[in-house]
């Protein structure tokens, strides 16, 4: 299981040159997707959350229409981002566009 200890500005920085189209803000690693249409929005939602349950982690997400925001934060490690966060978002990009 990834560590929940929070990462440095610097350490982040590194882990987001692997992560294409994600930001740091607000201590939450964020990135928007869209999608051809609703179904398949609602449809990343839910395969993305047999990951995140898989790895109890629970991200923010907001959606509208064909568009998904994800925002990932480890909450129990005082809302800052850790490796659970990283590796999270790398598990995202293996399987979002398949």
């Amino acid at each position: 299981m990834p560590d929940r200890d929070p990462l440095s500005d610097a350490e982040i920085e590194d882990a987001l040159e692997d992560l294409e189209g994600w930001s740091h803000e607000d201590d939450k690693l964020k990135k928007t997707f869209e999608f051809s249409d609703f179904r398949a929005a609602i449809s990343f939602i839910v395969r993305l959350s047999f990951y995140a349950e898989e790895m109890m982690h629970h991200p923010e997400l907001e959606n509208v229409y064909n568009t998904v925001s994800v925002a990932l934060t480890t909450h129990d490690a005082g809302g800052t981002v850790t490796d659970l966060d990283v590796a999270l978002a790398s598990e995202i990009e293996d399987f979002v566009w398949v």
